[in-house]
């Protein structure tokens, strides 16, 4: 007799969602793997978030709706989490969209991996508000950085190389093992990294697993918390601080390492905010971490004279009533794929993602530095101890 197939429970938050939620909902609905129930939480949402759910809810008997006065993203995932039933949990944000085939590759990942591992993740693109995938997507960088399996906290100490909160498959008895999401960083007002808590805590017990394939499109909107930069800021650095005296196995300097990483990311997303002020003195604070990132990399002087232009020129640009963010993108057009799948299917195809794909393998200590490429061989090395 076969054995049925294990019930996914995929939670939702939902504040002031209506523009994404319909596209969101449709990819977790469409999944290959069927045996799903969806539960969306209205954190409180003042748009026609509500009605877009409640109209999912009455035509598809897997969706469960539930509403709340707005609590936060943590508060509403483990509220989600609470009256769910599910085998396995899989979040998703109210925004992102998932491959057909996410779910069924995790799931049978899960199954072949045993009690030991509780969480697989995937790999993910990113996309903006017009539905377009911001690429090439350079696959090696994921080959080499978001492929780590086995006890991976060392690594996800450095960098958080689950990328976002659509992307991991739990094992329900992690959230028994380490508890919830983390209410008490909206509470500190240090939204944006209670997904990185979680995947280290539940690290600190399980196993992890990857499916090297791009199963996730991550969406890149402005006015999303992942571009509040003092509350990210503020939220790592707690984060961190809590981690740190519990694994002094982890040496020191990798926390050093992991927090330039994050000062020059949140560097990259206050620049694509104009905010070009913040994007310099986080640049700077990412040095001062790392200083030897100044010698091996060159072109951060020419970051830094880029962002100090940018800074004078602004108020030049505003005079002439022109948006200085729109202007310089304008100046360096990016490279994008416009993805009319997603626009029109609410789904993704391989085949469009194949086309994106920046394949040109190049020796790692030519492409990240001698320098670079041997502190993260040797975090890996960690891993393995």
């Amino acid at each position: 007799m076969q054995k049925e197939a294990p019930l996914v429970s995929v939670i939702i938050p939902a504040y002031n969602a209506e523009t994404f939620i319909e596209r969101t909902l449709t990819s977790v609905l469409t999944q290959t793997y069927t045996n799903i129930e969806v539960l969306v939480i209205d954190d409180g949402s003042e748009d026609r978030t509500g009605q877009i759910l409640e109209s999912f809810a009455k035509n598809d008997s897997r969706v469960r709706l539930f509403k709340q006065k707005n609590a936060g993203v943590a508060a509403a995932r483990n509220l989600a989490i609470e009256k769910s039933t599910g085998d396995y949990v899989a979040p998703i944000d109210a925004d992102d969209i998932w491959y057909p085939q996410k779910l069924q590759k995790q799931v049978s990942c899960m199954l072949l991996a045993g009690p030991s591992v509780g969480l697989v993740y995937a790999w993910q693109v990113r996309i903006d508000e017009e539905n377009s995938i911001l690429g090439p997507v350079d696959i090696q960088s994921y080959e080499d950085f978001s492929s780590v399996e086995g006890n991976v906290l060392p690594a996800l100490v450095y960098c958080n190389f689950l990328g976002s909160a659509s992307t991991p498959l739990i094992r329900r008895s992690c959230f028994v093992q380490v508890g919830g999401y983390n209410t008490l960083l909206k509470a500190r007002d240090a939204q944006g990294c209670e997904d990185w808590d979680i995947y280290l805590r539940i690290a600190e017990q399980y196993e992890f697993r990857v499916v090297r394939e791009f199963l996730i499109s991550y969406r890149q909107v402005r006015s999303s918390m992942s571009r509040n930069i003092k509350t990210m800021a503020k939220s790592y650095d707690l984060v961190m601080a809590d981690l740190r005296p519990k694994h002094p196995e982890v040496p020191d300097y990798v926390y050093e390492l992991s927090a330039s990483n994050f000062a020059f990311y949140l560097s990259g997303v206050s620049a694509t905010g104009g905010n070009y002020a913040s994007a310099l003195i986080l640049e700077l604070k990412g040095i001062r971490f790392d200083y030897i990132q100044l010698f091996i990399q060159p072109r951060l002087l020419t970051d830094l004279l880029k962002l100090l232009l940018k800074l004078m020129l602004s108020p030049v640009l505003q005079r002439m009533r022109l948006d200085p963010t729109i202007w310089f993108r304008e100046t360096k057009r990016k490279l994008i794929y416009s993805h009319k799948d997603v626009a029109a299917n609410h789904v993704i195809h391989t085949s469009d993602i194949q086309a994106l794909l920046h394949n040109a393998r190049l020796d790692p200590v030519k492409r990240y530095g001698s320098i670079n490429w041997r502190r993260w061989l040797e975090i890996l090395q960690m891993c393995q101890l």
